[in-house]
């Protein structure tokens, strides 16, 4: 099956950065009214992205996309690259690792007491579902955990 080429005036919608998601195109095009109206026309099968039907709001729209929605077509229109999200947060674990400080035989031998002591605690409380949890804190001056019962 071929396609055929038509012709369609639609609205240009300038975009300050790409990939913008489709229910945000529809609320700076001011086709509607907040973002949960658009969430849910998109939702309901009221929009079409590039000719086909689209029901995934947070699609991802690019310089060029063609929407429909509402006998209305608008066009996304952005002159900055495509910015994808970046590996930053990953990195950040990977880092972090190597910025502590390395600890002594002592704390190592401490933590493992304490993790002991919450496996005998978790064993008591098996037939008491009622019986409240250990909640683990960081002493933030020596990074040990602490463990409250």
């Amino acid at each position: 099956m071929s396609q055929e080429e038509i012709e369609v005036e639609a609205i240009g919608i300038e975009v300050s950065s790409q990939p913008i998601e489709l229910y945000k195109v529809l609320k700076i095009a001011n086709a509607v009214s907040g973002g949960g109206e658009a969430k849910m026309a998109i939702s309901e099968g009221y929009v079409a992205v590039n000719g086909e039907l689209e029901q995934r709001k947070r699609r991802k729209m690019y310089d060029g996309d063609l929407v429909e929605f509402n006998e209305e077509y608008y066009v996304v229109l952005c002159d900055q690259p495509v910015q994808e999200p970046s590996d930053e947060p990953v990195k950040k674990k990977t880092e972090k690792p190597a910025a502590k400080k390395p600890q002594s035989k002592n704390a190592n031998k401490g933590s493992k007491l304490k993790k002991s002591a919450s496996k005998k605690a978790n064993k008591g409380s098996q037939n008491k579902p009622s019986e409240p949890k250990a909640v683990n804190n960081a002493d933030q001056s020596t990074g040990r955990k602490l463990m409250s019962f």
